[in-house]
């Protein structure tokens, strides 16, 4: 990225941080945990230790950085290497991200810029100017990605509440400031819980590792008895209502399954197991040193805001995360398709000099997709 760029992008950010202070959440037991920011164009900083509001506004204030981070964890010396911190226990976060949910809308919106000849198209595996196969991929997520991603956040929140027993109070949930959601759960019964055992709860909030013999099923005299029922909780529970549809089917579909044996039950469970468990990027759970995006605070890979989101059902973030001002900007702009932001449309601009409103022109710059003029 040029420095004029860097420049405008520092001066966009400086300004929402001095107005919006207030929308940045400082975490509880602040003194704790880690926090870390990186700058344009720069590499990270991390192993910072801050008390209060006023040392970490006075991190931005002075730092202008392209981003900023807090652990989940809490340490007894949060300023010192990994190795000293002295772990103590860790917040539980889940990452649900729309480039994860594997959707057909996503060849709709994503850009191809070619590392080699900085060519900009729509989504192609090959430059269409240099043939170089050396390209670099930004999306621009629609509605439907934010949708798919709201369903998945609200099944990580039913297996939460009634498979984990945890409180509803205790989780909140935060739009990323660019593709998705990460789901906080504060104060549970698995704070303390080391890396080993949060990869277990992945793996039983994504249904991995789900046999036919978990539903009753075996290959060898099958017993009907032993498949679930729609009153079970956890995993059972939530095939039955799946597989059966409704309890008048059930004993009807287990004859057939019956019928059917082993290695059709095994390909059904496969087909299920999409809509059974919740697509969250298991290593963002199981790490318990991960920094993250503090809320509140400006993702750089698109001038949007990660924000909490208080009624996810309306939340749309690209009117409800745009904090930008509208200031006119000029800009040279290449972006290939129309985008949404703050209820107008924007684009498609082919190498297209522009006046666009400041919280455009940094959407666009942060994708690589328009330089200042």
């Amino acid at each position: 990225m040029n420095e004029i760029d860097i420049k405008f992008l520092e001066d966009s950010f400086k300004k929402y941080y001095f107005n919006h202070f207030d929308l940045i959440s400082t975490p509880q037991r602040t003194s704790e945990r880690e926090f870390g920011y990186q700058k344009f164009n720069s590499g990270m900083f991390r192993h910072i230790s801050l008390k209060d509001d006023k040392e970490l506004h006075l991190l931005f204030m002075q730092n202008i950085p392209s981003d900023v981070y807090c652990s989940n964890a809490y340490y007894s010396f949060p300023n010192s290497p990994m190795n000293e911190k002295d772990w103590q226990e860790a917040d539980l976060i889940f990452d649900i991200d729309a480039k994860d949910l594997n959707l057909s809308c996503r060849k709709n919106h994503t850009i191809s810029i070619c590392n080699e000849c900085d060519k900009v198209s729509k989504d192609v595996n090959q430059c269409v100017k240099c043939n170089s196969t050396k390209l670099e991929k930004k999306s621009l997520p629609c509605k439907n990605c934010i949708d798919a991603s709201k369903i998945e956040v609200n099944k990580l929140s039913n297996v939460l509440i009634n498979d984990l027993g945890i409180d509803k109070e205790n989780i909140y949930v935060y739009f990323s400031g660019n593709e998705g959601f990460h789901v906080y759960v504060f104060n549970s019964q698995f704070q303390k819980i080391g890396s080993k055992e949060r990869s277990e709860l992945v793996d039983y909030i994504m249904f991995r590792g789900a046999i036919p013999e978990t539903f009753g099923m075996k290959k060898f005299k099958p017993n009907r008895s032993l498949f679930p029922d729609f009153n079970q909780k956890g995993w059972n529970g939530r095939f039955s209502k799946q597989v059966f549809g409704s309890k008048s089917k059930r004993s009807k579909i287990i004859s057939e399954l019956l019928d059917n044996g082993y290695p059709s039950f095994q390909k059904i469970l496969d087909d299920v197991s999409e809509n059974i468990g919740v697509k969250i990027d298991p290593n963002v759970t199981m790490d318990i040193h991960r920094i993250f995006r503090l809320p509140g605070s400006i993702n750089s890979k698109s001038g949007l805001t990660k924000i909490l989101c208080t009624n996810l059902t309306k939340f749309d973030p690209y009117t409800d995360a745009c904090f930008l001002n509208d200031d006119s900007v000029e800009v040279l702009a290449n972006c290939p398709i129309e985008f949404k932001l703050k209820n107008k449309k924007f684009g498609p601009y082919i190498n297209e000099k522009i006046s666009l409103p400041t919280y455009v022109a940094v959407y666009l710059i942060c994708k690589k997709l328009a330089t200042i003029a």
